[in-house]
Order: C-alpha cells, then sequence, then structure tokens
C-alpha cells in the first residue's frame, strides 16, 4: 500500500475516510496488516504529507492510533494528550490538519480504563497533573449516575467509561464552540467530526455516529 499522495488525498471524503479506520481496526483486531513497505513511505513522504484524518487519543501506551486503524506513514495526523482533551493548541493543530494541510475527519478517540479519567474521577492532585485533571472534572461532573458518591470513583470501571464517553462528547462540543474554523467545515461537509471508544480489552473501536 502506497503513501497518500495529493491526487489520492483530493478522492477522500469524510465517509470514505471513516471508512477507511473501521476497515483497518477490523484488521487490527484480526491480527491482519495492509501491505505497505514503510520504508518506501519514508521516501514517499519526504516532499510532502496528504493524510486523511486527524485522531485526538490518550497518550495511553496501549492505544497507537496507527496502530489502532492500522495506517501508515503519511495516513493520519495523530494528537495525544492524557484524557485527549482540546486546549488553544491541539485546536490550532486541528485547524492546520483540516484547513491547509486537507484531513477529511476529525476523530475525538477516548478508551476504556483510562489513567487520566480515573484521575479525575478521584480528584486527584500531583504536581502539573492536577492542572490536567481539572480539563476533566467537567466530565466527572456531567456524568449523572451512579448518584451514590461511594461509587463515583475510579474502583467502578463502569463509572470511569461513561465519564471517558461523557469526556467525548464534552471535546467536540468544546470543537464546535471554540473553533469557527472546523465548524463552518464540517456545516458546508469538507469535514466530518465525530467520538469513538477503543476497547482495551478487545482491540475493538466503537464510533459514536
Amino acid at each position: 500500500m502506497k503513501a497518500h499522495t495529493r491526487e489520492t488525498q483530493a478522492t477522500m471524503t469524510p465517509e470514505k475516510s471513516l471508512r477507511y479506520l473501521k476497515e483497518g481496526n477490523v484488521r487490527f483486531q484480526n491480527n491482519l496488516k495492509a501491505n505497505r513497505n514503510l520504508l518506501e513511505q519514508v521516501n514517499d513522504t519526504s516532499e510532502g504529507q496528504f493524510p486523511f484524518a486527524t485522531i485526538l487519543s490518550c497518550i495511553d501506551s496501549r492505544v497507537s492510533a496507527e496502530l489502532v486503524f492500522d495506517q501508515g506513514l503519511g495516513d493520519i495526523f495523530s494528537v495525544r494528550i492524557a484524557g485527549n482533551f482540546v486546549n488553544e493548541d491541539i485546536l490550532g493543530s486541528m485547524e492546520f490538519a483540516c484547513k491547509l494541510a486537507g484531513t477529511k475527519l476529525i476523530v475525538v478517540l477516548g478508551h476504556t480504563s483510562c489513567g487520566a479519567i480515573k484521575g479525575a474521577c478521584d480528584d486527584a492532585k500531583m504536581g502539573n497533573l492536577t492542572k490536567l485533571i481539572e480539563k476533566i472534572t467537567p466530565a466527572v461532573k456531567a456524568t449523572e449516575e451512579p448518584k451514590d458518591t461511594s461509587l463515583r470513583n475510579s474502583k467502578n470501571l463502569e463509572f470511569v467509561d461513561n465519564v471517558s464517553k461523557k469526556n467525548v462528547e464534552l471535546t467536540i462540543d468544546r470543537i464546535h464552540r471554540e473553533s469557527p474554523i472546523l465548524t463552518d467545515m464540517e456545516k458546508i461537509g469538507e469535514i466530518k467530526i465525530i467520538g469513538a471508544m477503543y476497547d482495551i480489552n478487545t482491540g475493538a473501536v466503537e464510533f459514536y455516529e
């Protein structure tokens, strides 16, 4: 499989880009890989890159977007931060990726049993991590169940995963609210912004469409 070129990128749509990621995840789950020569892709992309998707995911070592979606060099922009939330710098990176570099799809990818989410559920405090966790706290507060405070912590993995999903939703809301560029691109069909959740137990990605 060759690296994307300006011509192949131009044929991509948001829907086609999503299909490529879904197909790649199926290959990943079945321990299959597309036939690609990575060294050849290094050479092919040495003078330019034409990715079709931008993935915002957690730094978790088990959730590498390139592996999870079976993509090669030059295929996706990968933005990673603990808790997969956005700030000005990440929004700017996404605007570059879509408006200037031509990607057609933004995926906000959360995952099960997320350590950053667990920290937010427990209101953990440690150095600079304290400020990071504060960015995720709104998702904890917005997750209404369970009401019992004794169950609203990292020991309740169902609660943790529900907070992770809510965090994805709030992150997408923030993209729409704080990036007129991306919102306008989505309105006219140039891009699609969706959420997804990676299951660390199965390797499967569930997309929220």
